[in-house]
């Protein structure tokens, strides 16, 4: 293995792929494990708002940046029967959960869900149950959601305080439809359908233009019959939704932590697999509509790992899925980011998933305190310097090996240009032992100042953890020096890295 890589960039403002869709930097929140109770919200807990929600969650949401949250799953939707999260908690009434195998209060629900929502400004995105319930469920719901008043459920509505209509514009046919762990799991045909039906339905009732509707496209890259879904469900439903959802995580298998630092590679073949056969349904419509993707859960998740002792049997809200992340996993995660990044020409929505305590960037302790998981960090810096203008970038990089990708590149990398006139290069040295030297040409735009954020450890399995909540956090990197135009940074090894040019 080489003792030093070096690697080129160059870009130019005049050359660019797309703008940053602000609903690119998406969340979720589920009903499952910690990640509504003790998570977003504990009323008994010393910083809880008037509404249930702990303050020191909502200021790291806020610091983290999501602009879009997708709710009530997941799973759990294909399940939920909606009408029990409204109206006066102490009547609500508690549900199993078969998803997750626990008990559902409903003391949070929809209302609570768009208070969260307004109180650190996102955008919701509401999914609705094609599992065990259809059509008429779903009408009911988007009536009592968006009708403004003088029918039963939007009236029912502004009987439990919400005089106004919520105006959710953003919806998720169901979820994972195609996938056997799934409550109503439906075959491509009958899943197309239904989608298709409840999209043109839900239509009549909103009559806009800017109502965006999301059908599920298959659980997988792996799942056995990836592309064959998407092109059955879109022959049913490509004049009728706006989006098909592609959902993706990673992990390490069988320690083979080579492939894991390069998961990008999988996920920009899963974009490319499903553009081309959005695409050919809409050739064969002979439509002139594009079909966008909507990558509504991804994120880095040990599903092989053993998380912690096995809830109770319908316990209500156990500690489940709550991995706890390494700098390895933080790298391997901004990657997934600058793919994203990079593909937003046709990846017009994401959704990291989860967002507190459940495969999260934030964790609490009930009663305790909250804090920053190290794949928090990424995000938030994408969040905050990641929009404007994705550019074209040629790159000239070493490669290395891996077991299931072959070669791949060394560096991973994307430019975005902000309204201000500054660029932010967000690079990743995926190399698990070899430093980098990045030469950026930045000579066809005005170079001021140059500040490099590095997020790195010595140990890749370091953690920030309820004891030690602070040991990785991206610190100042120093090892710049700009001329002419050149910028020259040296990235550590299995690094991420925010270079910013102001």
């Amino acid at each position: 293995m080489a003792d030093h890589h070096r690697a080129r960039i160059e870009f130019d403002p005049r050359f660019t792929v797309a703008e940053v869709p602000d609903r690119l930097f998406g969340s979720f929140v589920e009903h499952l494990g910690r990640c509504v109770y003790t998570g977003i919200y504990e009323p008994e807990h010393p910083t809880a708002n008037a509404d249930g929600l702990r303050e020191d969650v909502l200021d790291l949401i806020r610091e983290l940046g999501p602009t879009m949250i997708r709710y009530p799953g997941g799973n759990f939707v294909s399940g939920y029967r909606w009408e029990d999260g409204v109206g006066p908690k102490e009547d609500r009434p508690r549900r199993l959960d078969l998803a997750w195998g626990t008990t559902e209060t409903n003391q949070f629900g929809l209302g609570e869900f768009m208070k969260f929502c307004r109180t650190v400004d996102v955008e919701p995105n509401m999914a609705v149950n094609l599992g065990t319930r259809g059509l008429q469920e779903a009408l009911d719901l988007f009536e009592y959601a968006n009708h403004p008043s003088g029918t039963y459920w939007s009236d029912l509505r502004r009987s439990h305080g919400d005089e106004e209509p919520y105006g959710i514009k953003l919806w998720c046919l169901g979820n994972e439809m195609d996938g056997p762990w799934q409550i109503g799991q439906r075959t491509a045909t009958e899943y197309g359908r239904i989608a298709d039906q409840t999209a043109r339905s839900l239509r009549f009732i909103d009559g806009s233009d800017d109502l965006d509707l999301v059908a599920c496209g298959s659980s997988s890259r792996g799942m056995p019959f990836f592309g064959a879904w998407e092109n059955e469900v879109l022959t049913h439903t490509y004049e009728s939704v706006d989006y098909i959802s592609a959902h993706a995580y990673y992990h390490p298998l069988d320690g083979d932590v080579t492939s894991f630092m390069a998961s990008a590679q999988d996920m920009e073949l899963f974009i490319d697999g499903v553009i081309a056969t959005a695409d050919a349904v809409g050739a064969k419509l002979k439509s002139d509509k594009k079909i966008n993707i909507s990558f509504d859960e991804w994120n880095v998740w040990y599903q092989t790992a053993p998380t912690g002792e096995r809830p109770e049997p319908w316990s209500i809200a156990p500690r489940q899925l709550e991995d706890h992340y390494s700098a390895m996993d933080a790298v391997v995660f901004g990657s997934l980011l600058i793919t994203l990044l990079r593909r937003s020409d046709r990846v017009t929505a994401a959704c990291l998933a989860q967002l507190v305590n459940v495969i999260a960037p934030i964790m609490t302790e009930p009663g305790g305190p909250a804090w920053r998981q190290t794949t928090f960090f990424p995000f938030a810096e994408a969040s905050k310097y990641g929009r404007g203008t994705v550019l074209n970038v040629n790159a000239d990089s070493p490669a290395f090996d891996t077991k299931k990708y072959g070669e791949v590149s060394a560096l991973h990398s994307v430019a975005v240009a902000g309204e201000d006139g500054s660029v932010t290069v967000f690079a990743v040295n995926r190399d698990l032992e070899t430093p980098m030297t990045l030469e950026i040409d930045a000579s066809s735009v005005q170079v001021g100042d140059v500040t490099v954020s590095t997020l790195t450890d010595a140990d890749r399995d370091a953690k920030n953890t309820l004891d030690d909540q602070d040991r990785v956090a991206p610190v100042a990197n120093g090892d710049v020096v700009v001329k002419d135009g050149l910028i020259t940074v040296e990235l550590p090894a299995m690094s991420w890295n925010t270079i910013r040019i102001a």
